[in-house]
């Protein structure tokens, strides 16, 4: 553990930055389960529905530098097909 105040603080912000990131990745990963879900039980609506949530929560993930802008994406662009697949 570093003995500097300066690094200290930096380790605390890391360990936070750290808990949010990961709240985040877990929400990417909810959201986009709904979708998925909503897409084999060939449900239009709900898979719409869900997917415009997904869609703001991966843009706001990828504004934010938790993941990058490119996956952010390529995954909505994959979720758009599957939902746009079942009309």
């Amino acid at each position: 553990m570093a003995n500097h105040k300066s690094a200290l603080k930096r380790h605390r912000q890391s360990l936070v930055r750290n808990h949010r990131n990961t709240m985040v990745r877990t929400r990417i990963k909810n959201v986009v389960k709904e979708v998925r879900t909503a897409v084999e039980a060939n449900d239009k609506e709900n898979a719409s529905v869900a997917l415009t949530k997904a869609v703001s929560v991966l843009d706001k993930a990828a504004s934010k530098k938790v993941i990058h802008a490119r996956c952010a994406a390529r995954r909505i662009s994959r979720l758009q097909t599957a939902v746009n697949k079942l009309s």
